[in-house]
């Protein structure tokens, strides 16, 4: 009972950590699919210039862990920068904080991700659509922009919708660098509290309630984007 008590009275101060842990998605959300959608199309690109420095991006970024790349981006920038000019402009009030750091790795990280997703769903778009918009006149970026990229993200965006999931989970590693975001916030509860699991079931039950109303939310985008397949049956 004791524990359920200890529980319950660690809900509201993660709570109120839960909008910081929304912001990190939302963001490193939209940067991972602009950049993810940008990467994709180099990829597909015929230009090696584009191609190749594309390929290497998505391949470091998937092939090393997250946390990893936090800690380089985080350590390394923090290092690097404060011996620039940077250290002297309006910039550096912001780039000390870690909140910028976490958003930088986590909307990378999504980037790479997202960039092999878009890139399948496009090369699964049939070729006859591309030529059939060809012959009536379309130009190649309308073609991209009214054809290609729309049926994409149709195919796509159940995985992109895992993959923000995951992306809502993964932001408990900003709290490796000091951010109070849910699990940062846990960690300093248990310091405070010297208690080690009630903290821990507390933010569970908190990621566990969020993630159930992002997955119905997503539902919805989902269903209002390929209804179209549920008329056609």
């Amino acid at each position: 009972m004791e524990t359920i008590t200890n529980v319950i009275s660690f809900l509201p101060a993660l709570t109120k950590a839960m909008p910081l842990t929304l912001l990190l998605t939302a963001t490193a959300g939209i940067f991972g699919l602009v950049i993810g959608t940008l990467t994709a199309l180099a990829r597909l690109s015929k230009y090696r210039l584009l191609a190749w420095p594309a390929f290497a991006f998505t391949f470091a970024f998937r092939g090393t862990p997250l946390l990893v790349q936090i800690y380089l981006i985080y350590y390394g920038l923090g290092q690097v920068l404060p011996g620039t000019w940077v250290r002297h402009s309006f910039l550096w009030p912001y780039l000390r904080d870690g909140l910028w750091y976490a958003i930088a790795a986590l909307s990378l990280n999504q980037a790479s991700y997202n960039a092999e997703v878009i890139r399948g769903a496009i090369q699964a778009i049939p070729r006859g659509q591309i030529e059939a918009a060809l012959s009536v006149g379309m130009r190649r970026w309308t073609i991209l922009r009214r054809v290609t990229l729309p049926q994409a993200f149709r195919h796509c965006m159940p995985v992109l919708t895992s993959d923000l999931i995951i992306l809502l989970k993964t932001t408990s590693l900003a709290s490796t660098i000091t951010i109070l975001e849910v699990m940062g916030t846990a960690r300093m509860l248990q310091r405070q509290s010297l208690l080690i699991f009630e903290p821990l079931i507390a933010a569970g039950i908190i990621y566990f309630a969020v993630v159930f109303i992002l997955t119905r939310i997503m539902n919805v985008v989902e269903f209002r984007m390929t209804r179209y397949r549920a008329a056609r049956a």
